[in-house]
């Protein structure tokens, strides 16, 4: 992980599959200008995450991109590994590979596969890209895991350079940084409105976080969050930051200070159609 800067803070641009391919480019493009070295973007029924992958790395010149949960249902391991490899040759130290089992409806009702029991079988799909063939010789690349509960965040430190939860407070981190180890990278999401008005933020928060709900209510339970399906004030917050720049500062702080490595920004607005450019670069002003 040496080689890619993916620098302290960096953007999850969870909406990207919503915007035209010229619009996609210009924002990944208005990301690189103002400042972040890292981008990151989800594969759920957009856009192809490896075909995404070469589209923002051929309209940037050196930001990381970096597919947060790139769906293993998506595609078989030797197609994985062979496009990893070709991304890492054809942009040097730029392509980061971040790997996750998805969601069961998404995996079933969606794409038509069974939903396999989620650490053996990314387990399995790691052997499986591992000894995976490919003609030229090339360095070997590295990859994160989307983890959140302990034995997913346990392959990550022993399979992958690292682990990516995704929306999860800092009480999580905390715990994530005791199960990896001092040495693996922890990259975490932190999901964030950026509104001077504590009743819109508040609004928007409440409605994102309840779509994060369904395969976390237990890891919120283990981390003091014993009434998680009420959406109480607390867990809202713990979240999702709101607030003003330096407002979403303190919470990156937080978890860096709780061992992450790198905090990427889902900025949540209320025209998901549209690139935030004025919440990142009001972001960028506070934090870079």
């Amino acid at each position: 992980m040496n080689a890619l800067a993916l620098g302290r803070v960096g953007i999850w641009a969870g909406e990207m599959d919503r915007y035209p391919a010229l619009a996609l480019r210009q924002a990944a493009a208005a990301i690189e200008d103002l400042g972040y070295p890292a981008l990151w973007f989800p594969e759920t029924t957009g856009r192809e995450a490896m075909a995404q992958a070469a589209l923002l790395l051929s309209a940037t010149r050196q930001t990381v991109i970096a597919t947060g949960t790139a769906s293993i249902y998506a595609r078989d391991a030797i197609s994985a590994a062979a496009a990893q490899r070709t991304l890492a040759e054809a942009f040097p130290a730029r392509f980061l590979l971040g790997l996750g089992v998805s969601h069961p409806a998404l995996v079933t009702d969606v794409r038509g596969h069974r939903f396999g029991p989620p650490v053996a079988t990314m387990r399995a799909y790691l052997d499986a890209m591992d000894t995976a063939p490919f003609g030229p010789p090339t360095p070997a690349a590295p990859r994160v895991l989307a983890a959140l509960g302990p034995k997913m965040l346990q392959l990550a430190a022993e399979r992958a350079c690292g682990a990516h939860p995704l929306g999860m407070p800092v009480e999580h981190t905390r715990q994530a940084r005791s199960l990896l180890g001092p040495q693996a990278l922890l990259a975490v999401t932190q999901l964030v409105v950026l509104d001077s008005s504590r009743t819109r933020a508040t609004g928007l928060a409440r409605a994102h976080a309840a779509t994060a709900l369904p395969n976390r209510l237990t890891l919120l339970r283990d981390l003091g969050f014993d009434d998680a399906e009420s959406l109480d004030g607390r867990l809202v917050d713990a979240l999702v930051a709101t607030g003003g720049p330096e407002d979403i500062a303190r919470r990156v702080e937080l978890h860096l200070d709780a061992g992450a490595d790198h905090v990427s920004l889902h900025v949540l607005t209320a025209t998901p159609d549209e690139p935030p450019l004025r919440q990142w670069q009001e972001l960028a002003a506070q934090l870079l």
